[in-house]
């Protein structure tokens, strides 16, 4: 049985904007892995991102700036049966939220951060985000961006991430294919999505990518192959690689914690005494 994972909320993203063609992927890939909106689960940072809280048809939480990736690891480790996603911004999750990406990576958790890269904190109506192209004039950076752009798939491989892949929001089979295979991965997925912002990102369009991109599987990437995929990391510019770059097996963080595989923390009884917490802290 296919599900549908559209609500009947309006959605009020910018005519044109990339957050459609991640929405709609993101539907696809729960269809092929012949989920139900009830297993699954989907953190959301704040940004235009957010917004998809509203519009995908499964368990959303919308948490702090930043903050997606520890709830969603905590939702993981209570209830290992969840398909759990954290769905962020390069705003939201490569400043605010740059020590988390960093964490989760060594830490493994098994879950998937789709990150929205439009390279730019457009809620905000447009200023430099840490993902944003040097040289670049936003509203907080009248004359252009002075530092280079973060690589949050260098970082995450950096850091130990397991799973690292870029999609482009618009490839929609490609993309799609992308994400099944993130959550596929048992283990810590960051799939980047590029993710054009029509309104405000005069530079990084669509037709600019689409110059730009190719498939690193057209190319025989292996992604077993770690000091190749961290130098395919830098490629940008002329050319700039989609695809899965690197993956590996590894124990997840859950595994190693709960041990028991039936062990759900979510379905234990809660036996908590107030006033035995109370005695111990006087």
């Amino acid at each position: 049985m296919t599900h549908d994972f559209k609500t009947s909320a309006e959605i009020v993203w910018c005519p044109g904007c990339g957050n459609f063609g991640i929405w709609a992927a993101l539907q696809k890939a729960f269809q092929e892995l012949s989920l139900k909106p009830d297993q699954i689960l989907a953190v959301y940072g704040i940004g235009c991102h957010g917004h998809m809280a509203n519009y995908l048809k499964i368990n959303n939480f919308e948490g702090l700036h930043g903050r997606a990736l520890p709830l969603a690891t905590g939702a993981k480790i209570a209830n290992q049966n969840l398909n759990v996603l954290a769905i962020v911004g390069d705003g939201d999750q490569l400043g605010e939220g740059g020590n988390h990406l960093v964490h989760a990576s060594r830490r493994n958790p098994n879950l998937t951060c789709v990150l929205h890269n439009n390279q730019l904190y457009s809620l905000t109506v447009g200023q430099a985000s840490p993902a944003s192209e040097k040289g670049l004039k936003t509203k907080s950076t009248p004359w252009g961006v002075f530092d280079p752009p973060l690589n949050p798939l260098a970082l995450a491989l950096a850091s130990g991430a397991t799973f690292v892949a870029r999609g482009f929001a618009g490839d929609l089979p490609h993309l799609t294919k992308v994400l099944v295979a993130g959550m596929k991965h048992q283990g810590f997925s960051l799939v980047e999505v590029l993710q054009p912002c029509p309104t405000l990102n005069y530079l990084n369009t669509f037709t600019w990518f689409k110059e730009r991109v190719y498939k690193l599987e057209d190319k025989g990437h292996l992604p077993q192959d770690k000091t190749e995929s961290f130098r395919m990391t830098q490629e940008w510019g002329e050319k700039i690689p989609l695809g899965i770059f690197y993956q590996e097996e590894r124990p997840t963080l859950e595994e190693q914690l709960l041990p028991e595989k039936d062990e759900i923390l979510a379905e234990q009884s809660l036996e908590l005494s107030i006033e035995k917490l109370l005695t111990e802290f006087r």
